[in-house]
């Protein structure tokens, strides 16, 4: 049974974690989702992504701890094994095209960390489980889980989950502002493949430069921030896209992008 299944529906790249109901987090899983990302990001015909879990009961709840000591082995050492992780996350999070998470029952450990490094999180609105419970481990989240969930909803937040291995509910994330949208468990793909259309519609120049700008810069100082902001402008400056915009506006109409 392939550890990750991709689906394709026109410009939309659905991403599923198929180790059901719990959706371990396998090195199988990492290997090819390492694979998938380099490829779809790649592929100019992709322009939004969703990534879930296969089945209806969890989204994931992290690393097979038992698979630990084979990953080690196989790649040399535990930090070796935790470096891929890093390295996949971080690539999901550079790509130039909007990567989106969908949150139901357990998200816990890299069940959460992979959603922290999408650019859209929606959960569902009941059954909902999220957190990083690494410290009922005895050690601390591994895969940029201190550093995201920081950035994502403050000290204060951050600190709270952690320290006390937390597993909070939907209405709770999107209360402190980890997750943007709540659904039915039942309408989450639905609504994140929705999401992801209207995504794509975007023009792909333009999202790329967003991205570049919010994600990439966003820890730069400001005067390197505006330095990008006006790459990302000029590299738009004559397009297909933003002619097909500005005579939109004048006709006054929904442009359509990406025809070109």
């Amino acid at each position: 049974m392939p550890a990750l299944l991709v689906e394709r529906k026109g410009a939309i790249a659905t991403l599923i974690n198929n180790d059901p109901p719990r959706n371990r987090m396998s090195l199988a899983y990492m290997d090819e989702l390492e694979e998938q990302i380099a490829l779809l990001g790649a592929d100019a015909s992709v322009r939004a992504l969703v990534l879930t879990g296969s089945g209806d009961e969890h989204f994931s709840v992290g690393m097979d701890l038992k698979e630990l000591p084979e990953g080690a082995k196989r790649m040399g050492s535990i930090e070796a094994v935790f470096d891929q992780r890093l390295r996949v996350l971080a690539a999901i999070e550079a790509l130039e095209k909007p990567v989106i998470a969908l949150m139901y029952g357990y998200c816990l450990g890299g069940g959460l960390e992979l959603p922290l490094a999408c650019h859209f999180r929606l959960a569902a609105s009941e059954g909902a489980k999220i957190g990083l419970p690494e410290m009922d481990l005895g050690t601390v989240p591994a895969w940029g889980g201190t550093a995201r969930l920081t950035r994502c909803v403050g000290r204060d937040q951050a600190l709270d989950m952690i320290l006390r291995a937390k597993k909070i509910s939907g209405e709770e994330a999107l209360r402190i502002g980890l997750v943007h949208e709540l659904w039915p468990v039942g309408e989450l793909r639905t609504r994140g493949e929705a999401l992801a259309e209207e995504l794509a519609a975007q023009p792909a120049l333009g999202v790329a430069g967003v991205l570049r700008c919010v994600v990439g810069a966003g820890d730069a100082s400001l005067d390197e921030a505006l330095a990008e902001e006006r790459r990302a402008v000029m590299a738009t400056m004559g397009t297909p896209d933003q002619q097909e915009g500005i005579q939109a506006f004048l006709e006054k109409r929904r442009p359509v992008f990406n025809q070109g």
